[in-house]
């Protein structure tokens, strides 16, 4: 059947049409990439021919045949792209009109010597010498022709054998009346495309997308050989179900943190496509975007039910079992214990909070959960409180990091989201389950050894088993609860002068000095301030019946053994000169009785190596519970 493509078409896109909706042949397909399958084509107008790449959510139109070689397509959604001073059309969505039919014209292959200069050359280069005339070449070279033709041709040959594939053309954009006289829109003028996610790639170049924003990433400070600075990272999901990271650094940060929330809807253009570092990016998507001074991100007023509030990849328990180690997962289970929140140290010198909690689903296994930082006092304390009340809430992990230290367990990280009895499917099921007998079904633990519900701190020991089995001399720390009192507290230095300034959500809390005009400087943060915070250091000894040692004790512990604040304390020892009060607070601490939850781990002070014993958690002797503990723990060695 004649047909005509749109004249001088691959010339207009090259100058940066991107409305006109025009017809063309596909002369070649070639499968390319080997990460990622995506679709080279070679594209016609009857008199030029142009390398194009097909958007990786039309692979399926080249693998069942409705896109092949000899095609007539026309192209709905296109750009053209520079990449290495050569250009190339990134087809975005098309229709087919014809699937297939004899090569029409005679057409050139376009050579760029620069961006600025073309010319053309003999198709014979690309493997297209002696392409036959249809014998209607008049009439396809025609500048005239218009969409009509096409389809008083098809009409007038509907008898024929391609009957059954009449050219469903779309008209092409009229642009307004302010661009009438201007000629072909150039490339920078050209309006960005919205595309799905999934066809984001580094050969375009505008474009725009419409997502959620998942998560949001807290804002991170560095400092390596380039110097200090400052990142951080959210999370998209889009209608189409594609997920891609957006990262900021530094100036780029200070646009966008604040006007980042998790759960709006944003329209994002103008920013660089890289490949994502898997080391740090969980998402399915092979690249991920890093805003610019020159991004815009836009917030969308009015909410779009199309694009889901979150994506899940649900696991079963049973299968972490088997998962790699620092893998990222989602998980859902019923919650059947959570331990209280402890303070510890972090690698980096400051101090945080976990909190330890227990998954079980159908699958008849078990999984500990660690909350690290501001979980612990949000949804932990949230979960803690429907635990103590009975309840055994549903919860559903976003992006969990999987651990193997002895037995399988998993951890939150920052970009983690935390879901306690979510509106969906698999959350109904769980709970059906549950309540319907799978609450007395026994379930085997993969964490720990099998270890009990307390968590790893709760293993109890003397101060003499302390010394006597050498804990805290391997490569990791020891945790142990020893029950023991208060004898001696060091009162000249019991708290330090600390940075109250935030990184991200959490405090600095270095030490901090006083400058020369009087205020309070940290270098860490490398900034100044009228008033500084003040945070426990205290070095105490404690004993028991087998013996006594000496323990260091930071910020939340050190309020739970003496009960007021270090700034309270400190005032009333330096600014208010009160030496009787203060010495009350100390006296009231000394011979009380304790269950300390320790830290234990070799550290070096200069070249010697000593044992460090730090505090976590002091709480005062529950003599109803520690009955109950011992009485318990006489029932074990009876049956044993």
């Amino acid at each position: 059947m004649p047909v005509n493509l749109t004249a001088n078409a691959i010339s207009a896109i090259n100058a940066g049409d991107v409305n006109s909706k025009p017809v063309v042949q596909v002369l070649d397909i070639k499968l390319i990439g080997t990460t990622q399958e995506r679709y080279r084509l070679t594209l016609s107008d009857s008199e030029s021919t142009q390398q194009a790449m097909l958007a990786t959510q039309l692979n399926d139109r080249v693998k069942n045949g409705r896109v092949r070689k000899t095609s007539v397509i026309q192209l709905i959604e296109y750009i053209c792209s520079t990449v290495q001073n050569r250009k190339i059309i990134v087809v975005l969505n098309m229709e087919t009109i014809i699937p297939e039919c004899e090569i029409i014209g005679n057409p050139k292959v376009i050579v760029e010597s620069n961006l600025g200069a073309q010319k053309t050359t003999s198709n014979g280069a690309s493997g297209y010498a002696n392409l036959g005339n249809n014998g209607n070449l008049s009439a396809q070279r025609s500048a005239q022709a218009s969409f009509a033709n096409i389809k008083n041709l098809s009409a007038q040959n509907s008898g024929n054998s391609m009957q059954n594939y009449p050219p469903a053309i779309q008209p092409a954009y009229q642009p307004p009346p302010n661009y009438k006289s201007h000629g072909a829109i150039m490339k920078n003028e050209a309006p960005a495309c919205i595309i799905p996610i999934a066809a984001l790639n580094p050969y375009q170049g505008r474009w725009a997308i419409k997502a959620r924003v998942t998560a949001k990433g807290d804002l991170r400070r560095y400092n390596n050989s380039r110097g200090d600075g400052k990142v951080f990272s959210f999370d998209l999901l889009d209608s189409d179900g594609g997920e891609i990271r957006v990262t900021c650094f530094n100036a780029v940060v200070d646009r966008f943190y604040d006007k980042i929330e998790a759960g709006k809807v944003y329209m994002i253009s103008k920013g660089s496509l890289k490949p994502a570092q898997k080391n740090f990016n969980h998402l399915k998507n092979e690249w991920e975007i890093f805003l610019e001074t020159t991004s815009t991100v836009d917030l969308c007023p009015d909410e779009d039910a199309s694009i889901p509030r979150q994506q899940f990849s649900f696991r079963p328990i049973c299968e972490i079992e088997s998962a790699e180690n620092n893998s990222i997962i989602d998980v859902i289970g019923i919650v059947t214990a959570v331990n209280p929140s402890v303070p510890i140290l972090g690698k980096n010198g400051m101090e945080t909070q976990i909190r330890i909690l227990n998954l079980k689903d159908q699958s008849g296994r078990s999984i500990e959960l660690t909350l690290w930082g501001d979980f612990c006092n949000r949804e932990g304390q949230n979960l803690q409180e429907l635990a103590e009340a009975g309840f055994s809430p549903v919860l559903a992990v976003k992006a969990a990091k999987v651990s193997d230290f002895t037995g399988k367990s998993i951890g939150t990280i920052s970009s983690t989201q935390l879901f306690i009895n979510p509106d969906s499917a698999e959350a109904q099921t769980l709970r059906e389950w549950f309540d319907q007998g799978g609450k007395d079904i026994a379930s085997q633990s993969i964490s720990r050894d099998n270890m009990p519900v307390g968590s790893k701190i709760e293993t109890r020991k003397t101060v003499f088993q302390i010394k006597d089995e050498g804990l805290g001399r391997s490569e990791k720390p020891d945790w142990v609860t020893v029950k023991a009192t208060i004898t001696f507290i060091k009162t000249d230095t019991f708290c330090y002068t600390a940075c109250p300034l935030m990184i991200g959500d959490r405090q600095c809390n270095k030490k901090v000095t006083r400058s020369g005009n009087s205020r309070w400087q940290c270098d860490r943060c490398n900034q100044e301030f009228e008033e500084c915070d003040y945070r426990y250091l205290l070095q105490a000894q404690i004993q028991d019946h087998s013996g006594l040692t000496w323990v260091t004790t930071f910020q939340e512990s050190g309020e739970e053994i003496l009960g007021c604040p270090a700034k309270e304390l400190y005032m009333m020892k330096y600014e208010e000169a009160d030496d009787t009060r203060f010495s009350e607070i100390i006296r009231n601490c000394l011979f009380t009785q304790f269950l300390f939850r320790l830290k234990i781990k070799e550290e070096f002070y200069g070249d010697e190596q000593r044992v460090k014993i730090t505090v976590v958690k002091a709480e005062k002797v529950n003599h109803s519970a520690e009955s109950r503990y011992l009485i318990d723990l006489i029932s074990k060695f009876r049956l044993s």
